[in-house]
């Protein structure tokens, strides 16, 4: 996690924040305290010089109407009497009579306006109006306070006196006091901020370990606890987080088991699974899915299920969810045939809202293949029945019309619905062998021989009964090699095969017979020097009916199971078969049967067949 800058901590948030709040109604109270104050400093300022203003003014009315004998000596009792009010704050008191003279000047540097009319608009408005006035000036950085008050006699005003005072030593005393309050907020402002880093302490500490369990719970660390500090809402926020802790833990828990449930199902599965998202690219894959498509799964996550199966040129995705619930895929070759269904399933949410969509893949090739031999298999039983089945109704139909009166047709056409019911006679024969092997509950005979001697005894009986002039070659070893097997059905398989080879054998041609041992097994070969098998068709000669000349071999009477009911009695019997042809040349069936791998001391107990 990133770590918090300084002031992005809300520990040092909350301090601050209480902080300003306290410097914020400092303010306000300093501001309307300094205010208040200043005005009722300023308002006894006036009072007291508006006092003494007032019993001078009434001194000065004694003085005014008094009678004298001299009236020259009125100016230097006034004199006397500024005397007594000279003062640190008062500059200037001038006393002017009815007539706007001044009759006395406190000031002693200024006496010379003494006599003189006065100019000052105050005192002329004051003589004028009878009124009191003042006004606070500026003089110079300093700030005067200068009125104009009236002296009265039997309601007449005689006079006028004209003060002018310094107001510093007033704002001297506010600032002093504004610094005293500017003091105290400070060391208010500190302890402050010590009890509010104490006060955020007690709320920041189980925040913050909330934070730090939230951040275990992150790493998937659920074992761990807040720790309560009291119970007020934090306390039971702390308690609600370690609820939901356990809840958490126990729902991961249900969750996981089903993620690996699920898990395991898609991945034992042999089925191929692809889900997408509501926009059709692919979020999950599973292995088989993987195998089946030959993808790679980090090229095909997000990409469109559409590309993926190879279905872009067909649909798009909005079809496959609304039109599509199957669909076959063929990534057959020439030489191998593959093919696979899918299904597709809509994933809905309760609302009804399409949130994805599942596909499953079927690996169907052995199905197709299966349904693919049973189609030709029906059409090989039906062809084959067909054929003689036509042949013997046009000769009985023949017969029929009269044609069993001819001493020499008749014959001929007798021995041809023979040959033709011997033939379908063996067909229906080798189907029923074929059925019998298919059978899982079909069961051999087996008893231990000498195979060697075996093998010799089945070329001798085909080499007296040959018709055509073919040559054997016998490759067979002089020691005794013990099996245990079903001699009837490996003597069906030799006859099989040694008969095609007889069969497709040229006159003066050669069979040539092997017999070796190898790994646990003897390999049984039988050679002929026909005209061979091309290499496309090598390995289909052992399907049923399946024939490589098909005129050919119905000419000479084989039905095109003598190779598929070989294969099967092998297999049968734990060994392999197969063939090796050159066109030309000529074709060599190879089998194979297994030995029980320990031949000492059999020939006693070899029991001759």
């Amino acid at each position: 996690m990133r770590r918090l800058g300084f002031f992005q901590s809300i520990h040092i948030k909350f301090a601050l924040i209480y902080l300003l709040l306290i410097l914020i109604a400092m303010q306000i109270i300093g501001v309307y305290f300094i205010g208040k104050l200043e005005l009722r400093l300023v308002e006894n300022f006036k009072v007291s010089l508006n006092e003494r203003v007032n019993m001078l003014a009434f001194s000065m009315e004694q003085e005014m109407i008094k009678e004298r004998e001299d009236p020259s000596t009125l100016e230097k009792d006034i004199r006397n009497i500024l005397r007594d009010y000279e003062s640190e704050d008062i500059q200037e008191i001038q006393v002017i009579d009815n007539k706007s003279r001044v009759i006395g000047n406190s000031d002693p540097y200024s006496q010379g306006v003494v006599g003189r009319k006065s100019n000052i608009d105050l005192v002329k408005r004051t003589l004028l109006l009878g009124d009191s006035l003042d006004d606070v000036r500026r003089q110079g950085y300093d700030r005067v306070y200068i009125s104009s008050t009236p002296i009265r006699s039997n309601g007449d005003t005689i006079g006028a006196i004209y003060l002018k005072a310094r107001m510093e030593n007033v704002y001297d005393d506010i600032k002093e006091i504004n610094d005293i309050f500017v003091t105290g907020t400070g060391i208010a402002m500190a302890i402050t901020a010590i009890l509010g880093i104490f006060v955020a302490q007690t709320i920041t500490r189980p925040i913050s370990a909330m934070r730090k369990h939230v951040v275990e719970l992150g790493k998937g660390n659920y074992s761990k606890k807040v720790k309560v500090f009291g119970q007020d809402e934090i306390g039971q926020l702390a308690m609600t987080f370690n609820n939901l802790s356990s809840k958490i833990q126990d729902a991961q828990a249900t969750t996981e088991g089903e993620r690996r449930k699920l898990s395991s199902v898609l991945t034992h599965m042999t089925d191929g699974v692809i889900a997408t998202d509501k926009k059709g690219r692919v979020i999950l894959i599973n292995t088989p899915a993987v195998n089946m498509l030959d993808v790679s799964r980090e090229t095909v996550l997000n990409e469109s299920i559409v590309s993926v199966l190879g279905l872009d040129e067909q649909y798009t995705f909005e079809q496959l969810v609304h039109d599509i619930d199957t669909e076959i895929l063929d990534f057959s070759t020439h030489k191998k045939q593959y093919i696979i269904k899918v299904s597709f399933s809509v994933i809905k949410k309760e609302s009804g809202f399409i949130n994805g969509l599942i596909a499953v893949l079927y690996d169907v090739t052995e199905q197709e293949k299966i349904e693919s031999e049973r189609r030709e298999f029906v059409a090989n039983v039906s062809h084959e029945l067909r054929t003689p089945l036509t042949t013997m109704r046009s000769y009985l139909e023949a017969l029929a019309d009269g044609a069993w009166k001819d001493e020499k047709i008749a014959p001929q056409f007798l021995n041809v619905t023979q040959t033709e019911t011997e033939r379908m006679i063996r067909l229906v024969n080798d189907l029923l062998k074929l059925s019998k092997l298919d059978s899982k509950d079909y069961k051999f005979s087996k008893e231990l021989i000498n195979f060697t001697k075996y093998f010799h005894r089945i070329i001798d009986r085909f080499e007296m009964s040959k018709e055509q002039h073919v040559s054997f070659v016998r490759n067979l070893p002089e020691k005794s090699i013990y099996l245990e097997l079903d001699p009837d059905k490996i003597t069906q398989v030799l006859d099989n095969v040694i008969s095609n080879a007889l069969k497709y054998s040229p006159e003066g041609g050669t069979v040539i017979f092997g017999l070796t041992e190898a790994n646990n097994e003897i390999v049984i070969s039988v050679g002929d020097q026909g005209v061979g098998i091309p290499k496309d068709n090598i390995n289909r000669i052992f399907d049923r009916f399946y024939r490589v000349d098909k005129a050919r071999t119905r000419k000479l009477g084989g039905t095109g199971l003598g190779l598929a009911i070989a294969k099967e009695m092998v297999v049968a019997h734990g060994g392999r078969i197969w063939a090796e042809s050159e066109e030309g040349v000529g074709t060599t069936v190879f089998f194979t049967l297994p030995t029980d791998g320990n031949q000492e001391g059999l020939e006693d107990e070899w029991d001759e067949v």
